[in-house]
């Protein structure tokens, strides 16, 4: 006979041998925390939903129960005997010939037998399944659940020694109550408050005496917060130097508000010079302030005048300090290459090549060779190739080359003819388009593709508004790490002395303001004060002379410390012969004092494309003005004169009164900015009117120039062109790297209100120099917006129809 599951019902519920018996009182410390709503009660919300979720467990019990009743009702006795009277007994015996299902069953309760005999061992004892279920009852009622039901139903007493199974429920009893944490002094059996809800019922009385202030203070100070701040510390590891960083203030903030706006205020009148004075302003009212920089960031800050650089540094290393990585702006292409090989890499892009004699063909020629020089970048010199057609109206003497190789060795053997050592850089020609008009070379097509992506790391542009005007290519910023102009001519006072130069000229003022401030992300370096105030502009003169006129000069030195006669001849004058080189002023000079300079002859070397209008105009007022032909300024024919006059107003920085002043001569020159770099020498005589022209011609007539000093041969050298080039252009930062790095890239820790308007410059220019007819409207050289088939023969390049420029973000 199967043993049938007993109940023990109290008066409240009896299910299935598991008892709830209610309680009309709940414990002390129950009731005390219940009657405490506004502290407990996220915590009765949470007893309630464990409550519910104990009867739904005690319902799932229930049918588990009845399942197993079920089926134990269906075995037969046999079953029995087979298990060996291992707790089985309370199942009958189905049949004698079980079949292989029920070879499985018997297999499954074998191994539940072990597991369920554990359980019964250890919650049979009705002491602790009453104490357990007290703790956990529905409706704050204890709650009692007698486990002798679950093991009079299911399994029975295995047949163990009595000794090894007392011994067992003592150590199981004691594991469980030291888990309770059973209070001393009380009865076997009784239990005191689980020992986590005792913590949490006395955090809340110590709670609900403490104030909100002590709240926070404790909460600042807790070990969890202490915690959080050790987490977040190894996220992020603060340096020294940033903990020494204090934040922008207030006058630190303006003067980057109207750095950042100098473009927009440049576009509505608002000069540069007025927003620089704002900022210095601005520093000098920061000043008062300094007590709160370190003493070492104080110090600098007073000694160092550079406050545009000051504020850009600042905000850097704010930024730095804080973690903050700029990634970029709206317009501008960060992933650059980066070159492979040790050594940088200069490309210096110019708009003229020789034979011919002219300033942008031969200066960047010396820059590339003395560049280069040092050996620790490597140089490449991009020059123009003209077709054959094309170098009959530019190159002197009807001297041509049918190929650029030929080119190639002409200028290297020109070059070291003059510098005396065998110079080590590339020579790479891009296609070139003369202007009669403005006899001007102009790129033909994207002169930024023929430098190679692994080289384009530092770009020099000679004449940067020039190369750019009607440039229909890749950005400039976008291809090179490191962009520098360097500007050569006055273009404004050319044009100014042509038919409606004044409007032209307004025009042109906005258009070169524009390509340079898009195409020159670093400086822009003018020779002097004549050019142009452009964007990002810094006034030094970075050309030297040809060594060949400093011998000449040692030469005639030596020669007067011997007593011989150097100069045997007077005055010359020598420039290509256009009215915009200084010829205006020399007739109207000597036309308007040619009683004055009385029996004063100048000799006149030069050709170009005004020379007969030049020689008329002479003629007809009867000037002794003698017209040479045009030589090299190193001509021994020129040696022998002792005072050279150059009148112009429209050079830059006067390469021919560089050689002269080198030479040892005197030199007449006009009081102009762009002859401020020669006012140190003594042997330069400027003069501001007429009449003050014709006292230092006679002065220079009428005496002997000084010897240059080292110093002052130094200063017209190539190596301090060089030197001062380095500086003013951070190349010697950029190539020596001599700050190990603490300079950061200001373009990647700032993002530039400048670099939005930069690029968006760019854009409009790319889509503006793309359209044929507007080229065409703006004075652009015919079918210059990418080579001919002429130039593909000759450079051996893709035909154009093949290759398609792409403007690159």
């Amino acid at each position: 006979m199967a043993k049938e599951i007993q109940s023990q019902s109290p008066p409240s519920s009896t299910a299935n041998g598991i008892t709830f018996s209610s309680s009309s009182s709940s414990s002390p410390s129950l009731s005390m925390m219940l009657s405490s709503t506004n502290a407990f009660s996220l915590l009765s919300k949470g007893w309630r939903e464990v409550r519910d979720s104990a009867d739904a467990d005690l319902q799932l019990m229930r049918k588990r129960a009845n399942s197993v009743k079920n089926l134990a009702s269906t075995f037969d006795r046999e079953i029995e005997n087979f298990l060996n009277n291992s707790a089985m007994s309370a199942f009958p015996v189905v049949s004698s010939s079980p079949s292989s299902a029920f070879g499985n069953e018997i297999g499954i309760m074998k191994k539940l037998e072990p597991k369920i005999s554990e359980f019964r061992r250890v919650y049979s004892a009705p002491e602790i399944s009453r104490k357990v279920m007290e703790r956990w009852g529905p409706a704050k009622a204890k709650l009692g659940m007698d486990l002798s039901a679950i093991k009079k139903a299911i399994v029975s007493e295995m047949d163990l020694d009595e000794r090894e199974l007392e011994m067992r429920r003592r150590r199981d009893r004691d594991r469980f109550r030291e888990f309770y944490a059973e209070r001393e002094g009380e009865g076997e059996g009784s239990f005191g408050d689980w020992k986590p809800i005792r913590s949490l019922k006395s955090r809340f009385k110590e709670f609900e005496k403490r104030s909100s202030l002590e709240l926070l203070i404790g909460f600042k100070n807790s070990e969890l917060m202490e915690k959080l701040k050790a987490s977040f510390q190894s996220l992020y590891k603060e340096t020294d130097e940033a903990k020494d960083v204090p934040p922008l203030d207030v006058p630190e903030l303006l003067a980057s508000l109207v750095r950042q706006s100098e473009p927009f205020l440049d576009q509505i009148g608002v000069r540069k010079d007025l927003c620089d004075r704002v900022v210095e302003n601005l520093y000098k009212c920061k000043s008062q302030h300094l007590w709160r920089l370190p003493s070492s960031q104080a110090s600098d800050l007073v000694e160092n005048d550079n406050h545009v650089d000051d504020l850009d540094m600042r905000i850097a290393s704010v930024l730095q300090s804080t973690g903050h990585h700029y990634d970029g702006g709206f317009w501008t292409d960060f992933l650059k290459p980066e070159t492979p090989e040790s050594k940088r890499h200069v490309a210096i892009v110019t708009t003229a090549s020789l034979p011919w004699m002219t300033g942008t063909a031969v200066n960047p020629l010396f820059r590339a060779a003395y560049l280069a020089k040092s050996a620790k970048q490597s140089v490449t010199l991009v020059v123009p190739w003209l077709c054959e057609s094309d170098q009959e109206l530019v190159y002197p003497n009807n001297l041509t080359f049918s190929s650029p190789e030929e080119q190639e060795s002409y200028i290297r053997t020109w070059l070291e003819e003059r510098i005396g050592f065998k110079a080590d850089f590339k020579i790479s020609f891009y296609p070139g388009k003369f202007s009669k008009e403005r006899r001007s070379i102009f790129p033909a097509g994207d002169t930024s593709q023929f430098i190679p992506s692994k080289d384009a790391d530092i770009a020099i542009l000679e004449e940067p508004e020039h190369l750019n005007w009607y440039h229909h290519g890749k950005r400039w910023t976008d291809k090179f790490n490191h962009v520098v102009g360097i500007v050569h001519t006055n273009y404004l006072e050319y044009i100014k002395r042509e038919k409606h130069g004044a409007i032209q000229a307004f025009f042109v003022n906005h258009v070169n303001n524009w390509v340079t401030r898009a195409y020159c992300d670093k400086v822009v370096l003018r020779l002097s004060g004549a050019t142009q105030d452009l964007p990002k502009s810094v006034i030094c003169n970075v050309h030297g002379v040809n060594p060949k006129f400093l011998m000449i000069g040692e030469k005639i030195a030596e020669e007067r410390s011997r007593g011989e006669q150097a100069f045997s001849k007077g005055a010359y004058f020598l420039g290509k012969m256009v009215w915009a080189k200084g010829y205006r002023e020399l007739i109207d000079l000597m036309a308007k004092h040619k009683s004055d300079l009385g029996g004063f002859n100048l000799d006149v070397y030069g050709n170009g494309e005004d020379a007969v209008e030049v020689q008329r105009a002479a003629q007809k007022l009867d000037l002794n003005l003698n017209f040479l032909k045009g030589r090299d300024h190193a001509d021994d024919a020129l040696h022998k004169y002792k005072v050279f006059i150059n009148p112009s107003i429209s050079d830059v920085l006067c390469t021919a009164t560089a050689e002269a002043l080198a030479m040892g001569k005197f030199v007449v020159c006009a009081d102009h900015p762009s002859n401020e770099f020669f006012r140190s020498f003594p042997n330069c005589l400027t003069y501001k009117t007429s009449e003050d022209f014709v006292n230092k011609v006679k002065e220079a007539m009428s005496k002997e120039p000084l010897p240059l000093t080292p110093e002052q041969m130094y200063n017209l050298s190539w190596e301090a062109a060089t030197q001062r080039f380095m500086e003013y252009s951070d190349l010697d930062k950029i190539l020596n790297d001599e700050d190990g790095g603490k300079r950061m890239r200001k373009s990647r820790s700032v993002p530039s209100f400048n670099e939005v308007i930069d690029g968006g410059l760019a854009f409009t220019h790319y889509v503006l120099t793309g359209n044929d007819f507007l080229r065409l409207c703006s004075g652009a050289t015919p079918k210059t917006k990418d080579y001919d088939m002429q130039h593909c023969k000759d450079l051996k390049l893709v035909p154009p129809q093949a290759h398609k420029p792409v403007y690159g973000w």
